[in-house]
């Protein structure tokens, strides 16, 4: 299978990105936010998103870590945040994206992805962020000339678990579905990936989800990122 694979579309958070060493404080932020001050609310809308009060993740499929903003929105709303929807989702996501700075990489990307697009694969990224946060991050870690395609909950492809970053990742880099690796943290990551039709789904470690969330849902489950390039050599 991994030898008829001609493009990689990776997740970020949890996948580029070390999910607890970079969101953790992010996801404080934003709960205190949604609390704007009311410590009973804070603690409500921390259970519904699915963090401790440090904002760690409690759980591989939270809320704050597998969704978009407006469905962390909703979900904060739904447990009292005094917002609307679409406002606090577009407080959130500037907040997502003045994090985009203090992302903490799970490797050398460059290099890492430097080698991938060496053997000639084409090379992406698909976000629950939003598209102008996944294009600060690949701008800082010097990404942006390596990647044929990003796109964020908000780019007009639909939001995961649905199929439509991956298929719009497959036609931008003139690929069939099936030739695309999808590499991902989460349920959502391999749920896309599936829906799409991808060749090969890869669940990784650096995230919210462990070898058991991710093992029944991906064809593979590996450490980091920088073991792909051993696993498309089989």
């Amino acid at each position: 299978m991994a030898r008829a694979i001609r493009a990689i579309l990776f997740d970020k958070d949890g996948t580029l990105v070390d999910y607890a060493a970079s969101w953790t404080p992010v996801n404080a932020r934003a709960v205190r936010l949604a609390a704007a001050g009311d410590a009973a609310l804070e603690e409500r809308v921390r259970a519904a998103v699915g963090v401790d009060a440090t904002g760690r993740a409690l759980f591989p499929e939270a809320i704050m870590a597998a969704g978009s903003a407006g469905e962390i929105a909703a979900a904060m709303i739904a447990a009292g945040a005094a917002f609307a929807r679409d406002e606090l989702a577009q407080a959130l996501d500037r907040l997502f994206l003045d994090a985009a700075s203090a992302m903490v990489p799970v490797g050398d990307l460059p290099a890492i992805l430097g080698r991938l697009a060496t053997r000639g694969l084409a090379l992406g990224v698909a976000s629950s962020d939003n598209a102008a946060a996944v294009a600060a991050f690949a701008a800082q870690f010097g990404l942006s000339d390596l990647l044929a395609f990003t796109a964020g909950w908000d780019s007009g492809h639909g939001a995961k678990p649905g199929p439509g970053q991956a298929l719009a990742f497959a036609a931008a880099v003139g690929c069939a579905p099936g030739e695309i690796a999808v590499v991902g943290d989460t349920a959502h990551d391999m749920a896309m990936a599936r829906a799409a039709g991808a060749g090969l789904v890869v669940g990784v470690l650096t995230g919210t989800g462990t070898r058991e969330s991710l093992g029944p849902l991906a064809d593979v489950v590996v450490e980091t990122i920088a073991e792909v390039e051993a696993l498309l050599d089989g």
